[in-house]
């Protein structure tokens, strides 16, 4: 196994080659050099580190299991697949990992509030949840359109005790959600946290949900170790923002035998705009206090998005996504609205797991994979939510 690259890191104004850095109003400055220093802190900090690692194993339930998915193995054709259960986590998702420990992060800067944006509505609840188990008040700025089609997390994190506020601008979706979460934050910057839930935004956001969510691919990386005695030669995940992929692509970065492989919503076709594919179709430009690639117009104005997964439906992406594009270490593919609706079946159908569209888009795109496998090939899918908050979409969808 080969570990020769070396691990990219951001620089101390937050780049990852060209992309990253912190395009924000000067309100904000003062407040992300705040979490910067005590994000650097916590890093080194066994106390922080222990506490955060021991609400991992007894609130989220880690380590999540890496389950060979024998009759999905055979469905594809090709290879040996392995699915990450991040949807056995508390919560049902990914999320929670870094909910958990931004809400901790949030303690530690002396914070009285947490807020946070949320597409699926998987996040909204991870932090509903942490705040609760925490003691912090909660609002979550959620658009319109997602509120119709993700109603389960809307009671859940009503349930929690958090406020879910309605965004009616834009495209009512995930993109305007942000906007209206960044505006709370400049108004009340100092009683305030917020809780990002992606690898995206301004530094140090990118790299700390990354790190919260290296936890995913640590794992992953032992466990296949244990029970292959290799490495996988494909680690495969759906990229929106993009954490549950950078979660588990960073602890495998060092590994140039592997090949990483991100799947962008490709919504009704990449032949037309009706798409969420940051990496495939967009273009280098700055997005909610970073530099990345995004989908905008000739003129520099960002396009509507159009995925049947709430949680896809982004007009950008991560920076270190960005990065690993451009360098070549990851590589980017689309999976199609209805790809995603057919790996949803097949997960069903075949392993009895009904997983979150999301990582469906993931699992629809193995068949186009098996084309390039050979028998043995070893894939890690990162399973990274379940799907009971999609029964609205998928009754609307594929009227079982």
């Amino acid at each position: 196994m080969s570990r020769k690259k070396k691990t990219t890191w951001p620089s101390r104004q937050g780049y990852y080659g060209e992309f990253g850095g912190r395009f924000v109003p000067e309100t904000l400055m003062t407040p992300l050099m705040e979490l910067n220093t005590v994000y650097q802190e916590i890093k080194k900090d066994k106390a922080f580190q222990k506490e955060f690692h021991e609400y991992l194993r007894t609130f989220v339930g880690r380590p999540t299991p890496l389950m060979y998915a024998k009759r999905l193995s055979e469905a594809v054709g090709r290879g040996r697949i392995y699915l990450k259960r991040e949807d056995l986590c508390h919560t049902g998702a990914h999320k929670i990992n870094n909910a958990l420990g931004q809400a901790l992060v949030a303690k530690r800067l002396g914070k009285t509030r947490v807020i946070a944006e949320t597409g699926a509505g998987q996040h909204g609840v991870a932090t509903a949840t942490a705040a609760a188990f925490l003691g912090l008040p909660c609002d979550v700025y959620m658009g319109e359109e997602d509120i119709r089609r993700q109603s389960p997390n809307v009671l859940r994190m009503k349930y929690l005790g958090a406020r879910v506020i309605p965004v009616t601008s834009g495209t009512k979706t995930l993109k305007d959600a942000i906007n209206d979460a960044m505006r709370d934050w400049v108004t009340n910057v100092r009683t305030t946290h917020y809780i990002i839930g992606s690898v995206v935004g301004p530094h140090p956001y990118p790299a700390m949900v990354r790190d919260f969510q290296s936890v995913i691919g640590k794992e992953a990386r032992k466990q296949i170790l244990k029970e292959e005695g290799c490495l996988p030669n494909y680690v495969v995940a759906c990229v929106g923002g993009g954490s549950n992929s950078m979660g588990i692509f960073h602890p495998f970065y060092k590994d140039s035998s592997v090949r990483l492989i991100g799947v962008e919503p490709a919504g009704r076709g990449l032949h037309t705009q009706r798409h969420a594919a940051s990496l495939i179709k967009g273009e280098v430009g700055v997005f909610h206090g970073a530099r990345s690639y995004v989908l905008q117009d000739s003129h520099g104005q960002i396009r509507g998005t159009e995925s049947i997964s709430a949680g896809l439906d982004y007009p950008g992406v991560g920076p270190e996504h960005s990065f690993l594009k451009d360098s070549g270490r990851a590589e980017y593919v689309g999976a199609t609205d209805k790809m995603a609706l057919d790996g949803f079946q097949l997960l069903c159908r075949t392993e009895g797991i009904i997983g979150a569209l999301e990582p469906s888009h993931a699992i629809g795109y193995l068949k186009t994979l098996a084309k390039r496998l050979k028998k043995n090939d070893i894939v890690i899918v990162n399973l990274s939510g379940r799907g009971d908050k999609d029964m609205p979409i998928l009754v609307e969808a594929l009227k079982v």
